[in-house]
């Protein structure tokens, strides 16, 4: 006699068998261990994060686990609340284990070594509007209402080689400034764990802990040929820092009136550099120069070239991309600048989709730390589904061309989404219109198998 399987309870042992597979793929048991993240009374690490892992697929928060049906859990609530409030595990350590693995035996071993490779990084706001008692909470400005709401800054750095985006290392950034911090850090915290470091780091300039991001890129041997970011971070000192680590730079930048390049022995800025060029508006590229960013420390001249794109609306406004590569052309340096946009679909995918600081309310610094660990560790996983089932499809890609290799990012892609910033204010904080940004997010979300969208999509529509 037949036996009829319910589609749903199918639909969840296709999930179960994903999340196992994926687990075996980047030996999470192996990377919890390196990252001291052992000791937990009553219960194994590794169940406690399979079961927090599995939750926005169950459509329940934390509460909602804990409440429905407590005697279904392997172990207690007191066990889960120990687990993400711990200081002495290593999460840092843990995403950066996971990442470099991910990028160097699944991803850059198989692709063509021409390929180029950035390092992304972006902050985005982390909100917490609804709480008061939260560890080291401030009032930080969020972009897109313009407003001041209570929350942290979240500062990431990704991996992308174009197709793949891949999280490898983040900050929560609080503020000193007595006018917007809410609540310091907790004293009772041994000053020798890793969490009282990683507080220690989100009262930093945002630079400042930049760097430490990237040093964790360079140890982990992460393959970098590019390191791209907005014009928050795109002055000279900071250029020139990240050129010391043998990494080019390409980066928008802001026409800031005190921020000076050398052009033909005259300090200018952006603005005057651009009345100083010859302009051809028959193109999209409208003017160039190679300028001076200052001496390394061997006394050189350190050179960059910025183009200036402009808008064909109004030819007052422009763009302007910095690289430190003068030799790359300038087609290659707005389709490299391109591969930026992942990160936004990224944040958007975390914020809609995976619980991003929705899940549950934890108090702890090092709760936030590491529920936002495992959310991006989803996102490591939904995004190799996805590059899995790209085949001739590409990442964002109603312009890219069909290859036997899944198609780097191609400049007429990445023009197209330079000139969709010209419909923000360009001289102010700019970034994809939320438009585009939900056009690649959909795009991402068609390619993840049936099941998980399924799941997805309820856990989203019950938020």
């Amino acid at each position: 006699m037949n036996t009829i399987i319910p589609h749903n309870l199918i639909e969840e042992k296709n999930l179960d068998s994903n999340i196992d597979n994926f687990f075996k793929k980047i030996e999470l048991v192996k990377a919890l261990r390196m990252s001291n993240i052992t000791k937990l009374r009553g219960a194994s690490c590794f169940l406690v994060f399979q079961v927090i892992f599995k939750l926005v697929f169950s459509g329940k928060n934390l509460y909602q686990l804990l409440t429905s049906k407590p005697e279904d859990l392997p172990f207690g609530k007191d066990v889960i609340y120990d687990f993400l409030n711990s200081c002495s595990y290593n999460w840092r350590k843990f995403l950066l284990i996971l990442s470099s693995k991910i990028i160097n035996s699944k991803i850059y071993s198989l692709t063509s070594k021409n390929r180029v490779n950035v390092l992304i990084f972006d902050d985005s706001l982390y909100s917490r509007s609804r709480s008061k008692a939260v560890e080291l909470l401030s009032r930080v400005h969020d972009h897109a209402s313009g407003k001041y709401v209570k929350g942290f800054r979240m500062l990431t750095m990704g991996w992308s080689d174009g197709n793949s985006f891949i999280p490898v290392a983040f900050s929560l950034l609080s503020s000193t400034n007595p006018n917007t911090q809410i609540n310091g850090v907790n004293e009772n915290i041994d000053k020798r764990t890793n969490g009282y470091k990683r507080r220690k780091e989100a009262l930093k300039k945002t630079t400042e802990t930049m760097f430490d991001l990237l040093k964790g890129a360079v140890k982990y041997a992460i393959p970098v040929d590019y390191v791209l970011f907005d014009s928050w971070f795109a002055y000279p000192k900071v250029i020139k820092k990240v050129l010391g680590h043998n990494m080019q730079v390409i980066c928008r930048l802001k026409a800031m009136y005190r921020v000076y390049y050398i052009y033909k022995g005259k300090k200018l800025n952006l603005k005057d550099l651009y009345k100083k060029l010859d302009k051809d508006h028959k193109n999209r590229v409208v003017a160039s120069a190679v300028v001076g960013l200052g001496k390394d420390k061997n006394d050189k001249e350190i050179k960059a070239k910025i183009i200036f794109v402009k808008n064909d609306n109004d030819k007052s406004q422009w763009i302007a991309l910095l690289s430190t590569n003068i030799d790359l052309d300038a087609e290659e340096i707005i389709r490299i600048y391109g591969k930026r946009w992942d990160i936004e679909v990224f944040f958007k995918m975390n914020k809609s989709y995976l619980r991003l600081a929705k899940e549950f309310q934890g108090r702890s610094y090092d709760s936030m730390f590491a529920h936002t660990t495992i959310v991006f560790t989803r996102y490591i996983m939904l995004t190799l589904d996805v590059r899995k089932n790209e085949d001739e499809k590409t990442f964002g890609g109603m312009f890219f061309e069909y290859c036997d290799e899944l198609k780097d990012l191609s400049h007429i892609e990445a023009l197209f989404l330079i000139i969709d910033l010209f419909k923000k204010t360009l001289h102010d904080y700019s970034t994809l219109t939320e438009e585009k940004i939900n056009d690649l997010l959909d795009y991402f979300f068609e390619l993840l198998p049936g099941y998980i969208k399924k799941s997805l999509m309820i856990s989203n529509a019950e938020s």
